[in-house]
């Protein structure tokens, strides 16, 4: 490894979510000097801890899967993760909880074929045509989202060529689930997932079949301690490698020399060059003001305020002096769920019916509360800041909803008495916190928003600017965010010959 002229790069790192620190993390490893920038006062992001009076909730990212990539970035930085996390792997993976049937999906196919016949017969060959062609399809697609996209030869390659037929281009991942399924409800225990992108079954392209297949494949894990113990693990192997972590330092702007940027300015009036910039802010709020008004052209503002983006949620984090008969994951249906999911993507209004979703941690990681106590986290999709709905006379009644909603369909009665701390985050919450729109989820997944069509690593428009995050390529969720990180990282490396061992081969 060539460290001698890394050893003379400076990279300024612009947060420190999980996309900042695996680029952080990988780069000190490799040799540069890193500093790394954090408004908060806890590295983390949405991937931080929220600490309250003995409960730790996770903000945001729940679910770990593809474990595989988070093994390989600590591997290339020189690392085992399991030397900094003690990680569980969830069996069943999750409970679906409709008004009159339970189903709980597992990496166990025996298990899975005995809830199938019992619940829904005659689909055990479509759960393997399943498995098999989705398998297909991964391997297929996997390489186009590990590469960079700087340039339209990039795009247009061997890779995508091998991928076209798998894209089932025009159809969304409902439309694929039903070449395998008939039964409507089956449909939803696999398509639920795309939630995770922000978007509805019904929009989010079918290619994204592959999240479900993922899951089955390899499994969901938690960190104990939750997941936000990841960033901190992160930030460990960061100061071994002598990155400077400076929390409390929100960045103002990036400092630019025509167009390209040379460093950044805090709000404190301090200025930090460097020779490359990794930006992790949100998307849409960097757009909107870290860049000095003027400069941007392609993603201005205005066109940044045009392109589509993810819903939000509304979170309830709640202490309770109790641990209620709930599995890790649970995600409660509404009777009807296709309106309501039409509601929050479509009408952008207040469903009558909610669909939600409760980690019951503390079942598998007691030391999320005191003893006997559990730390119950809530998340409901809404409709993003772009709707028109005001949150400041919203927020109250639709939280009596859901714990009435929590009370009766999931079965936690008297929940609001067993209440000792909680925290509410509405969409207005959400884009106090920097993220535009509250769109959690960050920018839409649709196809127009993919690949050499999404925010490249190498930013476009800025010379000596990389985004990680997933407001870039190759999208939001914890494994592409890290993918996202060592696609810059490897940017970066590249350009300056610094030798390195990665299992992305693509960049």
């Amino acid at each position: 490894m060539k460290k001698s002229q890394a050893l003379q790069k400076h990279i300024i790192v612009v947060g420190a979510g999980p996309g900042g620190l695996t680029s952080a993390m990988l780069l000190a490893a490799r040799g540069f000097k890193v500093t790394l920038l954090e408004k908060n006062g806890r590295v983390g992001g949405r991937n931080a801890a929220i600490l309250r009076n003995g409960y730790k909730f996770d903000t945001g990212p729940t679910f770990l899967m593809m474990k595989f990539i988070l093994d390989e970035v600590f591997e290339e930085a020189g690392r085992h993760s399991g030397d900094y996390l003690k990680f569980v792997k969830l069996e069943p993976m999750y409970r679906l909880q409709f008004d009159d049937m339970v189903f709980e999906p597992t990496t166990d196919h025996a298990a899975m074929l005995k809830q199938l016949d019992e619940k829904f017969p005659g689909n055990a060959a479509g759960y393997w045509h399943f498995l098999e062609t989705e398998q297909e399809r991964f391997r297929k697609m996997y390489p186009c989202l590990q590469k960079d996209y700087g340039s339209l030869t990039r795009y247009l390659s061997t890779d995508l060529l091998k991928a076209l037929p798998h894209l089932s281009l025009g159809k969304s991942v409902m439309d694929v689930l039903g070449g395998y399924f008939k039964p409507e409800r089956l449909k939803l225990c696999f398509t639920f997932q795309a939630k995770y992108l922000g978007m509805s079954a019904w929009d989010c392209p079918g290619l994204f079949a592959i999240l479900p297949f993922v899951e089955h494949a390899y499994g969901v894990y938690h960190t104990q301690g939750g997941l936000s113990e990841i960033s901190e693990a992160m930030a460990t192997v960061c100061g071994e490698y002598g990155v400077d972590i400076r929390l409390n330092s929100p960045v103002k702007q990036l400092l630019l020399t025509g167009r390209d940027v040379r460093g950044v300015e805090l709000e404190s009036g301090e200025k930090i060059m460097g020779d490359e910039t990794v930006l992790n802010a949100d998307f849409g709020y960097a757009m909107n003001h870290l860049v000095p008004p003027g400069v941007l052209k392609k993603y201005r503002p205005a066109k940044v305020d045009e392109r589509e983006f993810s819903c939000s949620t509304f979170m309830l984090y709640l202490g309770l002096d109790k641990v209620y008969d709930l599995p890790h994951h649970t995600i409660f249906f509404s009777k009807d769920y296709r309106k309501n999911i039409e509601d929050v993507f479509q009408r952008k209004v207040l469903s009558d019916e909610l669909s939600f979703y409760v980690r019951n941690a503390s079942v598998t990681d007691p030391g999320l509360a005191p003893p006997g106590h559990s730390a119950l986290y809530v998340l409901v999709p809404v409709p993003n800041k772009t709707a028109a709905i005001d949150w400041s006379k919203a927020k109250g009644g639709f939280r009596e909803r859901l714990l009435d909603a929590m009370e009766t369909a999931g079965g936690m009665k008297g929940l609001r008495s067993h209440i000792r701390e909680e925290i509410v985050l509405s969409p207005d919450d959400w884009q106090s916190q920097n993220i535009h729109f509250g769109a959690t989820f960050n920018l839409a997944h649709k196809l127009s928003q993919m690949m050499y069509f999404r925010p490249r690593n190498k930013f476009e428009e800025l010379g000596h600017c990389y985004l990680v995050g997933g407001g870039t390529h190759p999208g939001s969720g914890l494994p592409t965010i890290y993918e996202s990180g060592r696609i810059a990282a490897n940017l970066i490396s590249r350009a300056y010959g610094v030798n390195f061992v990665s299992k992305n081969t693509q960049v």
